[in-house]
């Protein structure tokens, strides 16, 4: 399933089903999580290149100044939403290699595990959800 909103897009994938008693972030976690990540990235770099050739087969010259406005901000919105999932490709390639270091899944202000379902919905997450919280709240006092 792809959507228009990079932060949304998401293969379908079987949540990861938890052991009693096994360690965070062990290998089949580590497994899943690339797995993940691998296809997402994936179906980002597939969006640019189904971009980069409807811009080429779709690129005419409009006599008509209104046409070739409209087609410029399709282009332009186009081109937006490529560079946003270019920072998201960014993000993704931090995280594999947070998983080929052995620090995905831990906070990286506090240390502590971010959790498995955390990382689920959003993969490319560095901090537990409280140390987020806090960056939110000093992101809106500071404006």
């Amino acid at each position: 399933m792809v959507t228009n909103n990079p932060q949304k897009t998401f293969f379908n994938f079987e949540p990861y089903t938890i052991v009693e008693g096994e360690e965070y972030m062990n290998e089949a976690q580590i497994g899943h999580f690339r797995t993940i990540l691998g296809h997402w990235k994936s179906e980002l770099m597939e969006e640019v290149d189904r971009t980069v050739h409807h811009m080429q087969d779709d690129a005419a010259n409009f006599p008509d100044p209104n046409d070739r406005a409209t087609q410029e901000s399709e282009f332009g919105l186009e081109l937006r939403t490529r560079d946003r999932e270019r920072k998201l490709i960014k993000k993704i390639d931090e995280s594999i290699a947070y998983l080929d270091s052995g620090d995905y899944g831990f906070c990286e202000s506090c240390g502590i595990n971010i959790g498995l379902r955390r990382l689920e919905a959003r993969p490319t997450a560095t901090l537990c959800i409280d140390c987020k919280t806090l960056d939110e709240i000093r992101e809106k006092q500071t404006g």
